[in-house]
């Protein structure tokens, strides 16, 4: 009988090991490696960035936001690290020299074809019990947003042209045209 083959539990120090130029995320302690994000991609990073900054800049609502490359330490530990597109933190105490020690408020994944299962499901999941209040899923191919409250345990699906409401700001909503 054949052993079971155990799976290898990484942890951060093997994503600081990678090859210069190499991007991955780690989550649960299994390396997901990342393509070069494209054109559509990181203009909508940019939009996002320059949107949400200058909301945050006219309210003084002492939230920062920070477009990937940036790290989060999601639950504290060495077996998850993730990039999102967009990390908003309310809570300064979180913000280091090496990223965000914790669950961001609120984040946004643009999907790419590589990372449609990790968005959609294993990423959703592990943003839900981490503690993000608000997570986005934009879809460019399909000219979706999925949006998820997870304080007020609802989810809402909005196509590009729509205004869309951000839960974590009372009055402040995006339109991605």
């Amino acid at each position: 009988m054949d052993a079971l083959k155990k799976e290898e539990i990484y942890t951060i120090d093997d994503i600081y090991a990678l090859p210069e130029g190499e991007r991955a995320e780690l989550i649960d302690g299994k390396i997901y490696y990342m393509a070069l994000p494209g054109t559509k991609h990181q203009g909508l990073v940019h939009f996002f960035d320059r949107e949400i900054g200058n909301y945050i800049q006219s309210k003084e609502s002492g939230c920062e936001v920070f477009p990937a490359p940036f790290a989060v330490f999601l639950n504290g530990d060495d077996k998850n690290y993730v990039e999102p597109d967009i990390s908003v933190i309310c809570d300064k105490s979180k913000i280091t020299d090496k990223g965000c020690i914790g669950a961001p408020d609120w984040v946004i994944e643009i999907v790419s074809p590589g990372s449609i299962t990790r968005d959609y499901f294993t990423k959703l999941f592990k943003y839900q019990t981490s503690g993000v209040r608000e997570y986005w899923i934009v879809d460019p191919a399909k000219e979706l947003v999925m949006v998820y409250r997870f304080e007020e345990e609802t989810m809402g699906q909005y196509f590009f042209g729509e205004t869309i409401p951000v839960g974590i700001y009372e009055g402040f909503a995006l339109k991605i045209e």
